[in-house]
């Protein structure tokens, strides 16, 4: 029975390009020296905004994993059952080369390879993580040469293959990870699992992992303790003969968002492993995977603000209220306005981070700045995606408080990276350490967001603010948020002034550096000029 004609309801947003409507991405490409790979990254963002990549993104955190510790005659199976489009997802990842496109061997192509997780990210981020596992896993790794050698053609290979077989018999494997025990959660020096050598690099693990995503992944890195300290071991899900590993899967965790993918409880007894690096030197391993995976971080949250805020402008776009449609509200359009500053921003910094990875390698001053800028991008882009994804879903109204919208899902995701790979506290650490253990890397730093000096007096101003704090620090330990807020402005906003459109350095210069802002997005101060701002946010 029809009772009322619906109004002043905007329509899906459909499928649309996520690589041609992005005002900041392709020309942060091509300032990473990746620009060769705009075709690849043209077909890739149609591809990602079609509508079936979406509703597999509904599906997949609809229909969560669930965990078949046995089989229906009572055997012990460990195996984690996925909705198909899980799967779907994951060979549309692996097919394009999201895990691998940084292995070609061509100048920016860390870069391009960010840019392809930044456009995959969007649409559901569930999945990104055993494909970043998968992708940071091979400078660890390389630490036993006669495995990598065996293994990374299977990670770098374009084959999704689930089935739950020996990884040698695979065209293409998933790599995951395995730090965090019970007891000691980021400080993994106290882990208790023990290693027991075989003979060779062989051994024997018993013991546990608190917090392992990707459980079904065909193998992982861990640490434990082995008789000369704590080492990183390759630990297969099956053993050389075929036979299943000693890896229990005890339960899934039930956790706020990432709802997709399944995250574990592990137990090890007397499980099979292969040693990868020197005894003792575990973590000195395993950091270079924690790195690339930390990069990952940056770039899933700066994905996941884009969306945000991508859904948020198309709605005010087309929605009336008290005579006006909403995005013409001087009001909202400062909120809009306001959102697609932090994101635009939050993008430069992603990408120039992924150029360190490219350049680390063959220029020293790269490599010390790739130090630095690693984790004061996580830690800053990070945290500033929550505030940007709930205003964002405010936009929407009661609209994107239902899980229709996408915005609950969005949100959902929006804490994780803050939390994965060291939360706040143990990153802004490790940038002191970084500046402590490499000195130089702090100068490096200094003359990268130095480019950009003389440009404009708010912007000196605050690099003389860094210098100062950089000079004083009296309590290093607490002043490291701090610190590391001060560095994230700094490089954020050298790349504003050097590479986004007038009406972006000016907001940005105006607000986040200046500080002519208020506690709340949407209070840019007036005499801005907002509308390339919320242009630049609408896709339709």
């Amino acid at each position: 029975m029809t009772t009322h004609e619906v109004l002043n309801q905007p329509p899906e947003l459909g499928e649309y390009d996520l690589w041609a409507t992005d005002p900041i991405l392709p020309g942060a490409v091509a300032d990473g020296g990746a620009g060769w790979a705009g075709e690849h990254l043209a077909q890739f963002g149609k591809r990602v905004g079609r509508n079936d990549v979406r509703a597999w993104g509904v599906a997949a955190n609809t229909y969560e994993p669930v965990l078949r510790a046995y089989d229906r005659f009572g055997h012990r199976i460990d195996q984690v059952e996925f909705h198909p489009a899980w799967h779907e997802l994951m060979n549309l990842a692996i097919s394009e080369g999201v895990h691998s496109f940084h292995r070609n061997g061509r100048e920016g192509s860390h870069v391009a390879r960010a840019a392809l997780m930044y456009l995959d990210s969007q649409m559901e981020q569930g999945h990104s993580c055993p494909v970043s596992m998968t992708s940071s896993v091979l400078p660890a790794l390389r630490a036993n040469p006669e495995l990598s050698a065996v293994v990374e053609p299977l990670i770098t290979s374009r084959s999704y293959d689930p089935t739950f077989r020996p990884w040698w018999e695979k065209p293409g494997i998933l790599m995951g990870m395995g730090m965090t025990e019970k007891q000691g959660g980021s400080d993994v020096r106290t882990n208790t699992s023990v290693a027991e050598p075989l003979g060779g690099d062989e051994y024997e693990v018993t013991g546990h992992k608190w917090f392992t995503s990707a459980p079904m992944c065909d193998a992982f890195l861990i640490l434990a303790q082995a008789p000369g300290g704590l080492t990183c071991f390759f630990l297969p899900r099956h053993r050389p003969d075929g036979s299943v590993n000693a890896i229990r899967i005890e339960r899934l965790k039930d956790k706020l968002g990432n709802r997709s993918n399944a995250s574990a409880e592990l137990e090890f007894d007397g499980a099979w492993v292969r040693r990868v690096g020197e005894e003792g030197r575990g973590v000195k391993t395993i950091i270079e995977m924690v790195n690339g995976t930390r990069l990952d971080c940056t770039i899933g949250s700066a994905a996941i603000m884009r969306q945000a805020v991508t859904q948020a402008a198309h709605h005010v776009a087309h929605r009336s209220a008290f005579g006006d449609v909403l995005i013409d509200k001087p009001l909202m359009r400062s909120v809009i306005a306001d959102l697609e500053v932090e994101t635009e921003a939050a993008t430069l910094m992603t990408m120039r981070v992924a150029a360190t990875f490219d350049r680390a390698e063959v220029d020293e001053s790269e490599a010390h700045l790739k130090r630095i800028v690693t984790p004061v991008g996580k830690y800053w882009v990070a945290k500033r995606c929550t505030p940007v994804v709930r205003e964002a879903l405010e936009c929407l109204g009661g609209n994107g408080y239902v899980e229709e919208s996408m915005m609950p899902r969005l949100f959902r995701e929006s804490p994780l990276n803050a939390v994965w790979e060291g939360s706040g506290n143990v990153i802004a650490l490790d940038l002191l350490r970084a500046m402590e253990k490499e000195p130089e890397s702090v100068e490096v730093f200094r003359e990268e967001v130095g480019k950009a000096r003389g440009a404009d007096a708010r912007f000196d101003a605050h690099l003389d603010r860094l210098d100062r704090e950089l000079a004083s620090l009296s309590d290093p330990e607490r002043e490291a948020r701090r610190l590391a807020e001060t560095m994230a402005i700094a490089l954020a906003g050298s790349l504003v002034i050097r590479h986004g459109s007038p009406a972006l350095v000016d907001a940005y210069l105006a607000t986040r550096v200046a500080g002519d802002w208020g506690a709340m997005f949407g209070t840019l101060p007036p005499r801005l000029d907002l509308d390339p701002l919320v242009e630049a946010a609408r896709v339709s």
